[in-house]
């Protein structure tokens, strides 16, 4: 099959997946919605991966719960099929398309030329483009504290993280928890790996495990559904624990996950949704942090007790300063030091 003729045949596919979400949707909603806008989400992953892809799930179904839009779901996991469907749901008439994802920029872009009615969003994207908007999630500013907790309950000296794909998002990530672990430990050991997919989770759980048998027993992972096989590392390796990411994971491994990095992607999207109904949305970047609680880190309760009462409080400090602006955490230079306003305390163990 020639490549023209390949395009035209996934197009046509996407065009008729989409449809039959569509049909499949709650046709009451569009009945009451008087002809007003359709909402549609593309993930480049499973909806069932725990983190980054349910979150934008559980938003696509905000929207339609709290404003009553109709909305549609589809995969789309390689660049060609995350173009086409843009472009599928944008021939559609749907009023707001998000694109879950950095790789969704570039595609959204050329796509938004020939459909300049509808607003695409672009989660963790780069830049406005006409009728393509980013929302930016500063997801660093969450994990520099993750990497702050790491770093004063390691025994080994040793932490890791796991990535999918080596996209910008989750290298900042990376970076901003190693530097937090360096700020609690100045001589830690920091390993990190890059899976090159989101989806294959025997291969999180296999390079979990090959950094285990190297030392590390505090893992941190930005993975999706492949992310889920470095939590069944951390169940099968006594003493090494693990730190979630986009979402509240604790409830995965109770008694190893120590905090979770979390990003509250429904809020963003419904935030959206919201103002493009009430014909007030402006494009712009909308960036968010720790400030407004879109971002945070989340400590696992059952394990509250391996935190001391001074690395809770140093912790509260961190967070203080990255709110306030004084510790701006994508500009620090590998190896600097949080300027706190309290002393490092003594490293406790997670026992």
């Amino acid at each position: 099959m020639t490549r023209k003729r390949h395009v035209a045949v996934l197009q046509l596919l996407i065009l008729c997946c989409v449809a039959v979400l569509t049909s499949c949707g709650p046709r009451s909603n569009q009945a009451n919605n008087g002809g007003g806008i359709r909402a549609a989400l593309i993930t480049p992953g499973s909806i069932a991966d725990a983190a980054w892809n349910a979150g934008a799930y559980a938003g696509l179904l905000q929207v339609r719960d709290s404003l009553g839009l109709p909305v549609s779901h589809i995969e789309a996991r390689t660049p060609a099929e995350q173009e086409e469907a843009l472009r599928a749901y944008a021939a559609q008439g749907y009023g707001v398309i998000y694109g879950h994802g950095f790789e969704f920029q570039d595609a959204a872009e050329r796509v938004a030329t020939d459909y300049p009615d509808a607003v695409f969003v672009i989660t963790s994207g780069q830049r406005v483009s006409g009728n393509v908007v980013p929302l930016v999630f500063r997801f660093g500013e969450a994990t520099y504290l993750a990497g702050m907790v790491a770093g004063s309950l390691t025994r080994s000296g040793r932490v890791g993280f796991i990535g999918g794909i080596e996209l910008p998002p989750v290298r900042l990530g990376q970076d901003a928890w190693e530097r937090g672990a360096r700020s609690a430990n100045p001589r830690v050991q920091t390993r990190s790996t890059y899976l090159n997919n989101f989806d294959d989770a025997v291969a999180g759980r296999e390079a979990a495990l090959a950094m285990i048998r190297l030392g590390v027993d505090m893992l941190h992972h930005n993975a999706d559904q492949a992310g889920l096989g470095v939590f069944q590392a951390a169940r099968e390796s006594p003493g090494v624990y693990v730190f979630g990411a986009n979402a509240d994971q604790s409830a995965l491994a109770p008694d190893r996950v120590l905090g979770s990095a979390v990003i509250d992607v429904p809020r963003a999207i419904l935030m959206v949704a919201r103002e493009v109904q009430a014909g007030r949305f402006t494009p712009r970047v909308e960036s968010f942090g720790l400030e407004g609680g879109v971002v945070r880190y989340v400590g696992n309760p059952a394990l509250d007790s391996v935190l001391t009462p001074a690395l809770r409080a140093w912790l509260d400090a961190a967070r203080d300063s990255i709110i306030a602006g004084t510790l701006r955490v994508s500009e620090l230079d590998s190896g600097q030091e949080l300027p706190a306003s309290s002393p490092r305390p003594p490293a406790p163990s997670p026992g």
